[in-house]
């Protein structure tokens, strides 16, 4: 029997255990980790280097496994699960930034990282467990890495913070706040806030570094229990250069000598994102030098160690940025709205290279996405997707499903919006926001949010607050720290962070952070957040010089909705036998009518007055009907007994032969005939709710008037 080591760790009122031992046993580290009921196992294998690489090929997964949950794929012909849901790959990305930073920058073994959700009991967060059981099964592996680390999420409820928060508590919290840090310093943030002051943001990050630090000393206390009986799985032992390796190191450092006294400042003056002719046409020069000594692609990331230190250089020593630029400058900006006549909304955004087109889509209600989570079937109204063409950077590429970058970035933009976007009750449109890449250098993701917003307004979207976005940068040595404003893509590239702030000229909607270094202190952070604030209200007001309030009325070619409250007992009147009544209204009216649970019926349709008229129609079907009241009806149906009138949409009363005239009437037909429109008056109305209707009560009644007119 395998022996199993465990470990608890107390933290904001909880409790997380550690154990390892009894699952995952070949796996170089495995840990599964209990928070309450929820249970994530995380699982590490690394293998020898592929040949030839020049990168890290990590690989980070979490899988969601729908038994966690008690649930079984909804589809009649498919049960196994599928591609990863966009909360697996966004989980999976919070776990990749955070732990890629403290690898070495040299190493290249092929490291896997799975974490799977084995049990979820829908209070505590399998987000927190996850990272906590990769960051402990990394530190006892014996891989290479300068963990641990540690992740927290932090709400603020009343004030107050909550340290992990269950989701009912989140719910209810105006900032839902995600950091990993290790004992010293910060690696990772997201957030998503209703916006929110910048200090409360900076107290909530110190608030989770105090937590981050508990969890990472039991992570630490684990993984010496776990070494002290069982020592690493993995041995890593840098490997002696060879003979040929020793003479290619040779080479290439007269190859980079080469490169520094031939280097043609132009490549700097023209980087961007994607294909750099004049660096291309240079690497071709080295390559002609060199040409048989070392290959192509070394060459080529030898010009990029130059252009780094080119680049770092010009910021850290001269104080300025490779286009002129100081470090707090916002590049050129510019904004439209209204491009296309047949969209609902549009919105340009160009900061700079980097330009995005927003297209702003409604829909009915009906057209709420349907997803089947783990915590069941939800439904989302407002949704944004991200889009980046290989064009935008000047190349060729494939075009197909979104990639993990592309859905994080959307989600990102999407979030930042979350807390402007109106409730169901004033807005009851499904919104979809997609944002087209059209060119790129540095934060298309802030420049979508900016789209979003112009496009959103455009459309007619009465949002809350306009929102912005900008990218912070840094780059630093040792004491010697630059905080930059709107990077673009080679400060990004070559810089040591990548800081996303968006908000509202009150306060913050949405963060994300990424580090390349061992992580970024609080004065960092705060210096960063002032001057992020500057620059997005500079932006907001380039924006609102364009559209400053949402337009007052939607696209001609957008769908109207409009919504009526009534008596959910009433819902079967509407829908009718089989579904007969609604069809039929549907229908004459070319609407699509859906109803909720509570009453609340919604009607769209592109034309205004058929919207109008199934309304009003639905108003009468449901209207409660009351003795005295007078309308002008038509009548259906003929018995020997008397006639039915149709006073409103589908509500029949009947005339009894007696109270269709004054006088004897030998024989209803004498009356009325079928499809003939009268007046009548509500008599009755029994305790089955059945009608009765007078005629002879108005004979003779000159100066009676309707009501309620049908």
């Amino acid at each position: 029997m395998a022996e199993i080591i465990t470990q608890t760790i107390e933290v904001g009122g909880k409790t997380i255990t550690l154990e390892t031992g009894l699952l995952a046993q070949k796996a170089h580290g495995a840990v599964l980790a209990r928070m309450g009921d929820t249970a994530v196992l995380a699982t590490i294998v690394a293998s020898d280097p592929v040949e030839g690489l020049d990168y890290f090929p990590l690989k980070v997964d979490y899988e969601e496994r729908l038994y966690a949950g008690g649930i079984i794929k909804g589809s009649r012909w498919v049960k196994r699960e599928g591609r990863p849901s966009e909360d697996s790959v966004l989980t999976a990305r919070v776990i990749d930034r955070s732990i890629r930073p403290l690898f070495p920058k040299t190493y290249r073994d092929d490291v896997q990282v799975i974490a799977m959700l084995m049990s979820v009991d829908n209070e505590n967060d399998p987000v927190v467990l996850a990272l906590t059981a990769v960051s402990a099964a990394l530190s006892m592996s014996g891989i290479p890495w300068n963990g641990p680390v540690s992740g927290v999420r932090i709400g603020r409820s009343n004030g107050e913070f909550v340290v992990n928060p269950t989701i009912e508590q989140l719910e209810k919290s105006d900032m839902d706040l995600f950091v990993t840090s290790t004992t010293e310093n910060i690696l990772m943030v997201e957030m998503g806030g209703d916006q929110v002051a910048e200090q409360i943001v900076l107290d909530g990050m110190e608030k989770a570094q105090e937590m981050d630090k508990i969890i990472v000393s039991g992570i630490k206390e684990f993984t010496q229990k776990v070494v002290d009986k069982k020592g690493y799985a993995y041995e890593y032992e840098e490997k002696e250069l060879t003979e040929a390796q020793v003479a290619e190191k040779q080479v290439l450092e007269t190859v980079k000598t080469f490169i520094e006294e031939n280097f043609p400042q132009e490549i700097i003056e023209k980087a961007g994102e994607g294909r750099n002719p004049a660096q291309e046409h240079f690497l071709e020069k080295v390559f002609a030098q060199f040409e048989g000594k070392t290959s192509k692609g070394k060459m080529n990331d030898l010009i990029s160690e130059v252009i780094k230190k080119k680049v770092r250089s010009k910021v850290l020593t001269e104080n300025t940025r490779v286009d002129g630029r100081l470090m707090t400058q916002v590049r050129p900006l510019s904004a439209q709205v209204g491009l296309f006549a047949r969209t609902h909304g549009t919105g340009l955004f160009m900061r700079g290279e980097t330009h995005v087109l927003t297209v702003a889509t409604l829909g009915s209600t009906s057209l709420e996405q349907l997803l089947e989570t783990m915590h069941g079937e939800v439904s989302k109204r407002y949704m944004h997707h991200y889009n980046f063409p290989p064009y935008s950077v000047g190349e060729t590429g494939r075009i197909g499903s979104p990639g993990r970058r592309e859905i994080g970035h959307g989600a990102l933009a999407e979030r930042a919006l979350m807390a402007v976007i109106p409730s169901r009750e004033e807005f009851p449109y499904t919104i979809r926001l997609v944002s087209e890449v059209m060119s790129s250098n540095g934060s298309t993701s802030m420049a979508s949010v900016c789209g979003s917003t112009l496009a959103l307004m455009d459309a007619g979207v009465p949002i809350k607050e306009p929102v912005s976005g900008i990218a912070m940068g840094l780059m630093k040595d040792g004491d010697n720290v630059k905080v930059l404003t709107d990077i673009q893509g080679i400060e990004d590239f070559y810089g040591d962070m990548d800081f996303k702030v968006a908000g509202t000229k009150s306060g913050i909607t949405a963060l994300q952070m990424d580090v390349k270094i061992d992580g970024i202190t609080r004065e960092i952070l705060e210096i960063a957040l002032t001057q992020a604030k500057a620059a997005r209200l500079e932006i907001l007001d380039v924006m609102l010089a364009v559209i400053d309030v949402p337009r007052d009325h939607l696209s001609t070619f957008a769908p109207r909705i409009k919504s009526i409250k009534i008596d959910p007992a009433k819902i079967g009147e509407i829908i009718g036998p089989g579904g007969k009544n609604i069809r039929a209204l549907q229908e004459d009216t070319s609407t699509e009518i859906d109803i909720d649970e509570d009453g609340t019926v919604h009607i769209s349709g592109v034309d205004p007055q058929g919207v109008q008229d199934a309304y009003d129609r639905v108003d009468q079907m449901t209207r409660e009907i009351k003795v005295g009241e007078v309308y002008h009806g038509k009548v259906v149906r003929l018995m020997d007994f008397g006639a039915f009138v149709e006073i409103l949409p589908g509500r029949d009363g009947l005339v009894h032969v007696s109270e269709l005239s004054p006088g004897f009437v030998k024989s209803v037909s004498d009356e009325v005939s079928e499809g003939d429109e009268i007046d009548v008056k509500v008599i009755k109305i029994d305790d089955q709710g059945r009608i009765n209707l007078s005629r002879k009560a108005l004979m003779g009644d000159q100066k009676h008037q309707e009501q309620n007119p049908a």
